[in-house]
């Protein structure tokens, strides 16, 4: 079954061609960073123009790299929820009218399921149950995978997301938007040990986080040295500050996996291209026993091919959708 996929969330309009929830036969992304990268952040309404201009070109692109016409086609997927609303509704929009045109199914997908499922086409046997840390720019969730469609939060982000507090952190060291990958290329030029940054706990919600603390102590800090003309470590900020977010992530996963009883855990989203994460998940995984699974570099950021192997899943349950599909900002991974 070949699912032509489209995801248009935040700042990237991606269009890809999935076989069986598995294979990726195209993956087409056109990246706005550079041009929001100028304000320091995303601003919706550009990043929702530059979806509308982009959309149909990518998609035949992304058609001609899998070889397919659009006959191929058996259904279509796209993003419904979550993201910034005006985005989501130029992909849902366009999807419709593609499954409406072609007469094959239209598939909504919960953006952070697709981000989940990116690791069923980096690693084909992996199946559910297991354990997911799903790590973005907008959300923070630690994701009991009860099946390819059945999901439950055990524990999430009380305020700021993880990716958020990367790029908020880079921006007051100077660095450029996104600030994911400049961060860890600055954290790798320290071992840290520099810098004291809060690490909070959540009264009654051992496996709920906060950022909010951690992003205001990093700003205080860099005001401080500002003001009493002290230089700045900035390498060793930029690494105390990724082990003070690993240090809220991975011990939370692994009392996950200790009161579920998972044996497998899958990170997923931007954040988890974080070198300090992934080496953290690996050293704990290995030593209790577990089977880690992190996706690839390429895989971790948003793209379509994510939305069809979702797509199919949710195609295989029976979540199908009319043509009265909304797009949302915010929706419930379980539902």
């Amino acid at each position: 079954m070949k699912i032509l996929a489209f995801e248009s969330s935040c700042d990237e309009t991606a269009v890809a061609v999935v076989e069986d929830g598995r294979k990726i036969l195209s993956d087409a992304i056109a990246s706005q960073a550079d041009l929001h990268a100028l304000y320091g952040g995303v601003v919706p309404e550009i990043a929702s123009r530059k979806h509308v201009e982009a959309i149909a070109a990518l998609t035949e692109q992304a058609l001609a790299q899998a070889g397919c016409t659009r006959a191929d086609i058996d259904a279509v997927a796209v993003t419904y929820a979550p993201g910034l609303i005006g985005a989501v509704l130029v992909g849902v929009s366009f999807a419709k009218s593609v499954a409406y045109a072609l007469g094959v199914p239209l598939i909504p997908v919960h953006h952070i399921r697709g981000h989940i499922a990116a690791n069923y086409l980096a690693f084909p046997e992996l199946e559910p149950p297991f354990l997911a840390l799903a790590i973005s720019g907008g959300n923070t969730l630690i994701v009991d995978v009860r099946d390819y469609t059945d999901l439950k939060i055990l524990g999430s982000t009380r305020d700021d997301a993880a990716g958020e507090c990367f790029d908020k952190a880079a921006r007051v060291l100077g660095l450029p938007y996104p600030g994911g990958a400049p961060m860890d290329k600055l954290a790798q030029g320290s071992k840290g040990g520099v810098y004291q940054l809060p690490h909070a706990h959540v009264d009654g919600a051992e496996l709920d986080m906060s950022f909010s603390g951690l992003k205001t102590a990093v700003v205080n800090l860099a005001h401080h040295a500002q003001q009493v003309g002290e230089e700045l470590n900035r390498a060793a900020l930029a690494r105390d500050f990724a082990q003070a977010v690993s240090d809220e992530l991975v011990p939370r996963v692994m009392l996950a996996a200790e009161r579920t009883g998972h044996k497998i855990i899958a990170a997923a989203g931007g954040v988890a291209a974080n070198s300090v994460i992934r080496a953290d998940l690996e050293r704990e995984c290995a030593r209790r026993g577990l089977k880690l699974y992190l996706p690839p570099l390429r895989l971790c950021g948003d793209n379509g091919a994510m939305i069809g192997a979702q797509g199919y899943y949710e195609f295989l349950a029976g979540h199908t959708a009319s043509m009265e599909l909304n797009a949302y900002a915010t929706r419930d991974i379980s539902e």
